[in-house]
């Protein structure tokens, strides 16, 4: 619970300040070990504080509102909403001197040093894992890591922060931090620093836990999603998912799958394909994460301007049987969720070459599908019929709650138009601070 947002919401409905502070006692006594005496002190202060930090304006302490949650707008969910929203920041940070810039729009940055590419990536740990933290922090390592193999990147180190609320057990920051190590130590890439917090100091009471890896890479060729080009074929690896399918498979009672996303399938097999002379006839890797094949085609095809088919043949063989047992009983879309399986994009004359790279390294992979010239889109291949294959709204609901929340209640072009117009307002503010920064240094 945010008692800050508690106290913030309560007086700017006109609450009595004494029936707002009696109703976050009893908020506090719920949640936190305290005696009654420390909750109204606690209270009282938290008002004084909110008090103190309401009505400032300009550019260091207001921004302009969208008046779209994350949440009905679906940013994190992998979706249309999450992709249009993330391609707002490549207007914000502007153009720099970046070998791959988050205009490319894949999972990982490149600049270069030296006459060699430095891939820097992070991602952030699955947020319902928070009760689980060493499947937090396992899924988040392999993550962020596949972010850096699939740039064809050899990562050399990791950073980690982790974030738990005031009552969280301090256990937790250690069960993270051994379940990036278990990936750190079976792959020999050090786990070097990293940050500890609570989230929101001490103004967030509950024990929610949230984090993210980092990981830092090198690379001669790079396969970046821009190279995908026509006449290419896709191919892709088995996959048994990760902080997603286990997620699903604990608060859907299929726990017993959450073994099966335990593995370093598609490390090792990018692990074989950097030492293999195949590695530069590659021309681009991702990771079927981001809402699953249907997003990271659709993503694909929009930066490498051409089309992309899938094939359905041969996709159902290519999930863990179990897992895939699991989401169809759960009426879950294997094609609208991560998989965490290895896609490659590389001319078919070599795509022998690299299944059998891969298979050595005992991963199984198929070609599912082909680029060709045409419109930048995505399509499904089924029964010789070609059918739009693109992302929903959010990624597959895959636990009970998504698919309570899986409903939007909005005009989606009407909230498009109001995060854009914010967006827009956050470029203006970044120019007037620049110019009044570099006014003051003259």
């Amino acid at each position: 619970m945010d008692v800050e947002e508690f106290a913030r919401r309560g007086l700017a409905t006109g609450a009595d300040e004494e029936a707002v502070i009696k109703r976050l006692v009893e908020n506090i006594l719920e949640i936190k070990k305290c005696t009654p005496e420390y909750a109204s002190e606690f209270a009282k202060a938290v008002i004084l504080e909110v008090k103190n930090s309401s009505g400032h304006t300009g550019d260091y302490f207001d921004y302009q509102k969208s008046g779209v949650r994350m949440g009905e707008f679906g940013v994190g969910s992998r979706g249309t909403g999450d992709f249009f929203a993330h391609r707002q920041f490549p207007k914000i940070i502007g153009k720099s001197n970046a070998s791959v810039g988050v205009d490319e729009m894949d999972d990982a940055g490149v600049v270069e040093a030296n006459g060699q590419y430095i891939i820097t990536t992070v991602d952030g740990m699955h947020s319902r894992l928070s009760d689980f933290p060493f499947l937090a922090g396992f899924h988040v390592t392999r993550a962020t890591l596949r972010d850096a193999y699939v740039m064809g990147a050899k990562p050399v180190a990791l950073i980690s922060d982790i974030h738990v609320a005031d009552d969280g057990d301090v256990a937790k920051i250690f069960d993270y931090t051994a379940g990036i190590s278990v990936v750190s130590d079976m792959m020999n890439i050090p786990l070097v620093s990293g940050s500890t917090l609570r989230i929101g100091g001490d103004m967030v009471i509950g024990e929610r836990m949230t984090g993210c890896v980092g990981c830092v890479g090198v690379a001669n060729h790079l396969t970046k999603r821009s190279s995908t080009k026509p006449g290419d074929v896709l191919l892709m690896t088995t996959g048994a998912g990760g902080g997603t399918i286990a997620t699903a498979a604990i608060y859907s009672g299929f726990s017993e799958v959450v073994e099966k996303t335990i593995n370093l399938s598609f490390l090792k097999a990018c692990e074989a394909l950097l030492i293999s002379d195949v590695l530069n006839e590659i021309h681009s890797m991702t990771d079927v994460t981001n809402g699953g094949l249907r997003g990271d085609v659709y993503e694909m095809a929009e930066t490498a301007k051409c089309r992309i088919v899938i094939e359905e043949e041969n996709l159902r063989s290519l999930v863990e049987p179990e897992v895939l047992k699991m989401l169809d009983a759960l009426e879950i879309d294997y094609l609208g969720v991560s998989l965490d399986a290895l896609l490659v994009v590389a001319p078919p004359d070599v795509a022998e070459d690299i299944i059998k790279v891969v298979s050595e390294a005992g991963v199984l992979m198929k070609k599912i599908g082909y680029v060709t010239e045409g419109p930048s889109d995505s399509k499904l291949l089924v029964n010789g019929e070609l059918k739009d294959f693109v992302p929903a709204f959010r990624e597959s609901a895959y636990t009970p709650v998504k698919k309570v929340a899986d409903k939007p209640e909005l005009n989606f072009e009407e909230m498009k138009l109001r995060v854009q117009a914010a967006a827009d307002a956050a470029v203006e503010k970044k120019i007037r601070v620049i110019e009044h920064l570099k006014k003051n240094l003259s």
